[in-house]
């Protein structure tokens, strides 16, 4: 479903239209003829705005029947968005390459994500619910200047609907396979000319895609609940606008398990016939997500030129997970975890436009708190034998920035902007053993092993300046071609899992208070992003094309990771976070929507095509890794992009005709992925093929869109493809060969060798009814 900038009647598949004229909301349609975005913090047109961007409006995603947040990835260019291994709701984001898919403290994400133009700190709760959306923007490329820190690899923003002027109720329910249940009720009322109140409710339910065989509960199922609450007031061409919002999620899913690769070496478990069937036995602690915040955000025109914006809000999440690594039965390595984090964030705004000149000044602050805490039980390497972790990270930054924008002629304009950062992360660690059981934060009975690995307590200071500068040429106001340079960098910290005694000393085994800084910190990293682009409306409106073309340099890049390891003389795991050398990007990217025809079987009707595509040439230019024995070698000719398929791409056709006095609309779409490697070092039981999916979506709307009944098809085929997963088994550090032995890996960690997959979503039908009034 790529977006397009200008509306075509009919038009499947797209930001503007994915399943006919009727489906385009006002608020994205909001002057009848072009999708206005916020991709610059400021409301343009999106052919206007210099950057990569793929909008998808509110109903499109409803016509398509998108479900969360990760759906869109399949349909935008060189995006990854999926579940994290393990989880149901943390988000693994990738875009162009850049991104993060560990989720503990003290690593950082590579994508920003955005709710209601609110940076979420951390990527808990972050796999977003699609209801009560106004639009979602995918911004590709560094967003460093605007958007600030971990926006390094680009943005997304997910808006919820503004409040309409008068009463407003609309319901939304779904049944379909797997006992798919889902209900969503939003309501709004004014309160006299300048008061709106209103709120939304979900309840979104299914049975597991497959079981737990140990616990018998249900696996890959969804148990949700999620509330929203407005109060605006002004706005609708008032001089000051207020928005108090505040959100609520409650996430019950049984723990996401999954499936081993390999017998169990130890206990001969074989592979299970269904990839969705699990055997973990882990049970505490019982998992559960809870996600909650407010926020206000606050306009005040102070002339016809210059507004004022202020956005504050405050949230925060708890998540506790018992997380399988091996998915057997018997403790071989079990983690469970618990994850609070919670954010204070202030962003002030002021925006100029007058004639050829458009300016943006800002000041933002957050102030994060990310608690991790887990076992690593290793039960059957040594009797009971647990590492503890807790890792406290506490963020705070500062920053201005500002954009000017300028325009030379009518057709020539000129964008110039910089953001200067202040950060510090601040991390208290502690890494302690136990034995004879699990720790007492999880309600073990182990008894302290020795002195703790890591009691670790400290901070730095990362500053950094993230520039920005675009030209653009519009020889009319349908045709943009724009050039554009844009850096973005991703905060250093402290690995949370390293091991403080192994740190290098100038004393063999008695490391310094600085000497552990140094081996647990990590550099920030950064990217310089070159791009070049064209936006286009082309044949009256009949056809849109975006293309840009871009390349990246990407430097310091943090690898994080845990691998096994002796620690005082035991075997266990430890964190190996390093800025491990330098990567190039380069590639191209495709949207395009057409018209194809009219009136072709009776009048009225319309034949649409939309399409998306992306190439990237990702590679490591230098990857440092420390090999014993051998010191610090560069194996970057045998390490992969993680999460970055070399081509992405989706085709969309689309048929809308008038039946009665409604409109049928049926949309189906076949989207690609070429081979994806989960981590850097090349695993070919854990990487995923090439593989493609196909989608349909049948929809009629009744007459002045009062209801619409749709029936909705995903992965039709049911085609099999892993998402993530987890490795312990011996590797060569160098080319990370596996070895087998009588034809089995040899496992690092535990016994049975862990070699486990979590898998997309199998085949999905479902009907959705919908009543606005």
């Amino acid at each position: 479903m790529p977006a397009a900038a200008q509306v075509v009647p009919n038009q499947p598949g797209t930001a503007t239209n994915p399943a006919g004229a009727d489906a385009i909301s006002d608020e994205v349609q909001s002057d009848g003829n072009t999708i206005i975005v916020t991709a610059r913090r400021r409301e343009e047109s999106l052919i206007d705005v210099p950057i990569a961007v793929t909008a998808y409006s509110g109903e499109a995603l409803l016509q398509a029947g998108a479900i969360d947040l990760t759906d869109i990835a399949q349909t935008t260019p060189n995006t990854t968005l999926e579940a994290s291994r393990g989880t149901n709701s943390t988000l693994t984001a990738f875009i162009r390459g850049v991104g993060q898919q560990d989720p503990v403290s003290g690593f950082e994400q590579g994508v920003g994500i955005y709710l209601d133009d609110v940076y979420l700190n951390r990527p808990q709760a972050a796999v977003l619910d699609i209801y009560d959306v106004e639009r979602i923007e995918v911004l590709r490329g560094p967003q460093g200047t605007l958007y600030g820190r971990n926006t390094i690899g680009g943005a997304v923003k997910y808006v919820t609907r503004a409040l309409p002027q008068d009463f407003a109720l609309n319901a939304r329910a779904t049944y379909g396979t797997y006992n798919q249940l889902d209900g969503v009720l939003s309501v709004s009322a004014p309160l006299g000319d300048l008061i709106r109140v209103g709120g939304a409710v979900a309840r979104l339910t299914r049975d597991g895609f497959g079981q737990n065989l140990t616990t018998g509960r249900d696996n890959y199922d969804k148990d949700v609940f999620g509330a929203r609450l407005s109060l605006e007031m002004g706005g609708y061409g008032e001089p000051v606008s207020i928005r108090i919002t505040g959100d609520y999620t409650k996430d019950e899913s049984s723990p996401r398990g999954g499936t081993r690769l390999i017998p169990g070496r130890l206990s001969g478990a074989p592979v299970l016939g269904n990839v969705f069937d699990t055997r973990g036995g882990l049970v505490d602690p019982e998992q559960e997500v809870e996600a909650y915040g407010v926020a206000m955000n606050i306009g005040i025109d102070l002339s016809d030129s210059l507004t004022f914006r202020s956005i504050s809000a405050w949230r925060k999440d708890d998540t506790f997970t018992p997380i399988d690594f091996d998915a057997l039965p018997a403790v071989d390595v079990d983690v469970p975890g618990i994850y609070r984090n919670e954010q204070l964030s202030q962003e002030l705004q002021l925006l100029y436009d007058n004639g050829p000149l458009s300016a943006l000044l800002g000041f933002y602050y957050l102030d994060a708190k990310a608690d991790t805490s887990f076992d690593v039980r290793l039960f059957t390497t040594l009797a009971g034998f647990t590492a503890f972790t807790q890792a406290n990270v506490d963020t705070e930054t500062y920053a201005v920035f500002g954009d000017v924008t300028f325009d030379i002629t009518d057709q020539l304009s000129v964008s110039l902007g910089g953001r200067y950062t202040w950060d510090k992360r601040t991390a208290d660690i502690l890494r302690q053993n136990y034995l004879g059981g699990g720790s007492p934060v999880f309600g073990g009975a182990g008894v302290p092993l020795g002195a703790p690995a890591t009691d670790f307590t400290g901070s730095r200071d990362f500053n950094k300046f993230t520039p920005r500068a675009s030209i653009s040429f519009q020889p009319t106001p349908d045709h943009n071609f724009y050039a554009s340079y844009s850096q973005g960098f991703k905060g250093g910290g402290f690995d949370p899992r390293g091991v403080g005694v192994n740190a290098p000393a100038a004393i063999p085994g008695r490391p310094t208070a600085a000497e552990i800084t140094d081996f647990l910190s990590f550099e920030p990293e950064s990217v310089d992003s070159y791009e070049v682009g064209y936006k286009g409306s082309l044949l009256d409106g009949a056809v849109y094309v975006a293309l840009a073309g871009f390349y990246a340099d990407y430097t310091d890049v943090q690898i994080p990771g845990s691998v096994a390891c002796v620690v005082n003389g035991i075997a266990t795991f430890c964190g190996v976070t390093a800025n491990a050398g330098a990567a190039t990007f380069k590639g191209l990217e495709f949207e395009g929507t057409a018209r194809l025809g009219q009136d072709l079987a009776t009048a009225g009707d319309r034949l649409t095509l939309a399409v998306a595509a992306g190439y990237i040439d990702a590679q490591y230019d230098e990857f440092i890794t420390n090999i014993a024995g051998r010191g610090p070698v560069d194996v970057a000719e045998f390490r992969e992009v993680q999460n970055t398929p070399e081509f992405t791409g989706s085709a969309t056709l689309g048929y809308s005709t008038p039946v009665g006095a409604g409109d049928l609309n049926f949309t189906t779409t076949v989207s690609y992925r070429s081979k994806t490697f989960q981590f850097e070092v090349p695993n070919p039981y854990l990487d995923q093929p090439g593989f493609a999916l196909w989608d349909a979506n049948l929809v009629y709307t009744a007459p002045d869109r009062r209801w619409s009944l749709g029936l909705h098809g995903r992965n039709l085929l049911d085609k099999e493809y892993k998402t993530s997963g987890y490795t312990f088994v011996v590797a060569d550090p160098v080319t990370g060969a596996i070895p087998l032995t009588n034809g089995l890996p040899t496992p690092s960690l535990g016994r049975e060798g862990t070699l486990t997959a979590f898998y997309g979503n199998p085949r999905q039908v479902f009907v959705t009814a919908t009543l606005r009034y």
